[in-house]
């Protein structure tokens, strides 16, 4: 066993981050299945005892590590750049996908036991309160502001770019470019709703 009490003492947020860090990685390379206290203490160098102070079981851990490295869109204010914020967004998505929490979710969801177990806690407590699908925010954003007929922002079409950026990952195995990205803008999300290759400013 190490030997916590050779490390500096981590507090407050460099705890909670170091902690969050080891669980991404422990999924990973066991499983929600396998998950435990005991692992997720090892990576993070710190006891179990500090994990059960804050969360019940590791599925707590894992969930609340997606829930804080979760992106959260922000949109431009005066929204007066709808084309640019939709290829941030999906800037955004692909960042999140090949990081350490993006990784996980695709390892949780495309397993069969981890999807039935964690499926609908990933959507309601990491995806649902951070906004939803990636556009979503920022659609929402602009259709409040009259720059396009909120009757239009459906479910398909608030799915539409994350779609097509996750086809791509998955076709070529390579992220995106931000031309690549522009194109799922101007090609599939603007005309989806009602607008031309490039936004007009309101």
């Amino acid at each position: 066993m190490g030997d916590h009490s050779a490390r500096p003492r981590r507090r407050g947020e460099e705890l909670i981050k170091a902690i969050h860090d080891a669980v991404l990685e422990e999924v990973l390379e066991v499983g929600v299945g396998r998950l435990t206290m005991d692992g997720i203490g090892r990576r993070a160098a710190t006891p179990r005892t500090t994990l059960y102070r804050r969360w019940s079981d590791p599925v707590e851990v894992l969930l609340d590590a997606l829930h804080h490295q979760h992106p959260v869109e922000e949109p431009t204010p005066g929204a007066d750049d709808l084309h640019g914020d939709l290829v941030h967004a999906l800037r955004l998505m692909v960042e999140w996908a090949l990081s350490p929490a993006g990784r996980a979710v695709a390892a949780i969801l495309t397993d069969p036991r981890s999807a039935a177990l964690m499926s609908e806690a990933l959507f309601e407590r990491v995806f649902a309160d951070r906004g939803g699908t990636f556009t979503r925010t920022v659609l929402r954003y602009y259709a409040d502001r009259g720059c396009f007929p909120a009757e239009l922002l459906t479910p398909v079409v608030a799915d539409i770019g994350e779609a097509l950026v996750t086809k791509r990952l998955i076709d070529t195995g390579a992220p995106p470019t931000d031309e690549e990205l522009a194109a799922i803008v101007e090609q599939a999300i603007l005309p989806a709703i009602g607008l031309g290759p490039r936004a007009p400013r309101p």
